[in-house]
């Protein structure tokens, strides 16, 4: 299980994203898959989870050695989901090649459990993370940075921009 931790990196990001910074995504996804990162865990949330779940399904079209796994927080997570979200998640679903459920009922853990799944079984994080300190991506993104799994943020940093500069 250490060797697959060490070649396996997670996704953490805002259920906000919109597509932003796709090509840093798909630059990032090239330089791990050239560092020899082969597996990539999605929390198969709607958002950033889905659109990187995206971008390493496009990165496995040149590489057939990539892996992707769905990590659902419960069974029946689907559920949530209804129109051209559900549209897509059933085909990042199709695409997966593991699927892993973490907790067999909804509970108020199961999205926390389901994230501390997504860092202790990766070396590395990418995140699409704003700095907020609530909610699901804080709190994965705190987890990895105190288990010393390097983070890599892909969204630009607010405190860098400033008006008339």
């Amino acid at each position: 299980m250490e060797t697959t931790k060490r070649l396996s990196v997670a996704f953490t990001g805002h259920r906000t994203y919109a597509g932003e910074g796709r090509r840093q995504l798909d630059d990032v996804l090239r330089m791990l898959y050239s560092d020899g990162y082969r597996r990539f865990l999605t929390g198969m949330a709607w958002g950033f989870d889905l659109a990187a779940a995206r971008a390493v399904i496009d990165l496995r079209r040149q590489h057939d050695d990539v892996r992707l796994v769905a990590v659902e927080p419960y069974a029946g997570f689907r559920g949530l989901f209804s129109g051209a979200y559900a549209d897509e998640y059933d085909a990042v679903l199709a695409a997966c090649d593991e699927r892993v459920t973490v907790c067999a009922n909804r509970s108020v853990m199961c999205y926390r459990r389901r994230n501390d799944f997504l860092v202790d079984n990766a070396a590395v994080v990418v995140a699409w993370y704003d700095g907020g300190r609530e909610g699901g991506t804080a709190y994965t993104v705190r987890r990895a940075r105190r288990r010393g799994v390097p983070v890599i943020n892909l969204r630009p940093s607010q405190q860098l921009s400033f008006d008339g500069l």
